[in-house]
């Protein structure tokens, strides 16, 4: 991993670079969050697909790679990803996130009705994880077959990881707060 600390830039300078052609965006959020609303000028490749950039995509090696995410933590786990593997590359986090480049009056595409939801794989994680405190508490109190039902759902979390089906997300999808308009 490099030591190197993430170079950022403001959402009017990278949309600057991106109206000159100087520059790629990269979206690393989920692509329900993609979908949901992103910019226009943007690919998406999720976080966890970053390291394969190389083979995903062909970028001019005189172009800027900026990348984002909701606020930019996410942006600047893959920044140092990408500095690992494009080393000497010019990478930059978009600072704020697509929050910011909103702010800066620059334009998305989706505004969906689900846009201000949480990613359906964040939604599954609060979900499941105020299930599994409130059986453990419950489990402390006295209601023992609390603790079973916490393993139950930690090995359906566990299983949905393996397998990649989540009843759960499934079920998310159809919530009106998720539906795209």
């Amino acid at each position: 991993m490099t030591t190197e600390t993430t170079r950022t830039v403001s959402a009017t300078r990278a949309a600057e670079w991106l109206a000159a052609g100087d520059a790629i965006l990269i979206d690393v959020r989920e692509p329900d969050e993609f979908r949901a609303e992103h910019v226009a000028a943007a690919a998406s490749l999720p976080l966890q697909s970053v390291a394969g950039l190389p083979r995903t995509l062909t970028i001019p090696p005189d172009r800027k790679i900026v990348v984002h995410c909701l606020k930019g933590g996410r942006g600047e786990q893959a920044c140092l990803t990408l500095a690992d593997i494009l080393p000497g590359r010019e990478i930059y986090n978009l600072e704020g996130g697509i929050i910011a480049w909103k702010q800066a009056g620059l334009p998305v595409v989706g505004t969906a009705a689900g846009a201000g939801a949480p990613s359906i794989f964040r939604q599954v994680q609060m979900i499941v994880g105020t299930l599994v405190l409130l059986c453990v508490v419950l489990g402390f109190l006295g209601l023992t077959y609390a603790f079973a039902l916490a393993g139950l759902f930690g090995f359906m979390l566990a299983f949905a990881g393996i397998s990649g089906w989540c009843g759960l997300a499934l079920l998310l999808q159809r919530m009106p707060w998720n539906r795209t308009a």
